[in-house]
């Protein structure tokens, strides 16, 4: 008896690169998922030794297929099924520092009052 190839979302999810598989499937959906630099659909089919990139957060993970599954598995047992391919800089992303707006008007309370303008000037370098 042979073993279908799993589906891409239901993949996704076993090897915990999204926290459920309908995030899996609308990540999909979104375009945030390539195979060797094609978008792919939730039903694909994943095939051992393709090439993964998968956007999560800010950080676009890259992984190689090593044995398709698809039942989720433990965090230790991850790496007999995917090797990680991400480069170092890809979660420096994620630790770096947000940048925020330094001063926050609500919208739809118009144009700023001179004192407004004077506290603006005061911040900006």
């Amino acid at each position: 008896m042979e073993t279908r190839a799993p589906r891409m979302d239901k993949w996704l999810w076993a090897v915990r690169l999204y926290k459920t598989r309908g995030l899996a499937a609308t990540a999909c959906l979104a375009g945030h998922v390539k195979v060797e630099g094609q978008r792919v659909k939730p039903a694909r089919p994943v095939r051992s030794g393709e090439v993964v990139e998968a956007r999560v957060g800010v950080v676009t993970r890259t992984v190689r297929v090593l044995e398709p599954l698809d039942r989720r598995v433990g965090p230790k047992v991850v790496g007999r099924f995917i090797e990680d391919l991400t480069p170092a800089v890809e979660y420096e992303k994620q630790r770096a520092p947000r940048l925020e707006p330094v001063f926050h008007r609500p919208k739809g309370t118009g144009r700023p009052t001179k004192k407004d303008r004077r506290l603006l000037d005061s911040i900006q370098p």
